[in-house]
């Protein structure tokens, strides 16, 4: 679905992204790990043509990025960004009936069909109750929530998601990758997923790239990638890795 040919990334002089390749197939969750500065957000934009790229190639499908509007990339790829651009006086079902505009409508011009995709998508995020509610009084975490149902509202085929549950308790966190997870299963979509939880890369991901200092440190299933020496190169910190009772995938302790 979406294909990274060795890309770069500068801001200004630095360069932020060093000759990066991954391949994220139909079905597929991808989590990014790696420390703060790794180069995650970056990577994740330029997956979505935010941010340009100074080197290589990203393709969706068999067409390069660049050569896409950004109509036609929004029909295919739906951002949940970090909840802090959030904060302003629109409520909950305008915004999420605002990421309709891909498909030609919404905007005050939305059909019965958008408004039944928003309902839907918002009832599936818990937030059934909040259509009417401005979004600058919902909490961090109903905001994240709002987010991703606007995503799912989008009917987009890939999703790209930024720490999307930073702000959410462990039940939310549950819930927002499960959505994820059967919506990749069960209609066929792809999803990257910048995460600082190990744990839930493990149990959600089928794949994990692992960045350092803008480069590909590792890449591979949660077990390949989630192993002491990894772990101690990049973070920097003594874990212990067991297997979880319930799941069976790999589980990460921080030693203190």
């Amino acid at each position: 679905m979406l294909t990274v040919e060795d890309i770069s990334v500068h801001y200004g002089e630095r360069k932020v992204l060093k000759n990066v390749s991954l391949e994220l197939k139909r079905g597929e969750i991808i989590a990014l790990l790696g420390p703060n500065g790794a180069g995650k957000t970056t990577l994740l934009r330029a997956l979505n043509g935010s941010v340009p790229i100074s080197a290589g190639a990203i393709r969706l499908g068999e067409r390069p990025l660049t050569k896409l509007s950004r109509r036609e990339v929004a029909k295919q790829i739906a951002v949940v960004a970090q909840e802090n651009e959030t904060k302003f006086p629109v409520t909950v079902m305008d915004f999420v009936l605002a990421g309709r505009f891909a498909t030609g409508s919404a905007f005050g011009w939305e059909t019965e069909g958008d408004i039944a995709a928003a309902r839907h998508a918002l009832s599936q995020c818990d937030l059934a109750e909040f259509a009417e509610r401005l979004m600058n009084e919902l909490s961090g975490g109903e905001r994240q929530r709002v987010v991703l149902a606007r995503a799912i509202a989008t009917d987009a085929k890939i999703f790209l998601l930024d720490e999307p549950t930073a702000n959410l308790d462990l039940a939310h966190q549950a819930l927002m990758f499960g959505l994820i997870r059967e919506r990749c299963k069960k209609e066929n979509c792809s999803a990257v997923v910048i995460t600082h939880d190990l744990n839930l890369a493990a149990e959600f991901a089928d794949k994990v790239v692992m960045l350092n200092d803008g480069r590909v440190f590792a890449f591979g299933s949660p077990t390949e990638v989630l192993n002491q020496q990894n772990i101690d190169e990049v973070y920097n910190v003594q874990v212990l890795l067991d297997q979880n009772p319930a799941s069976g995938k790999v589980r990460v302790t921080t030693v203190y």
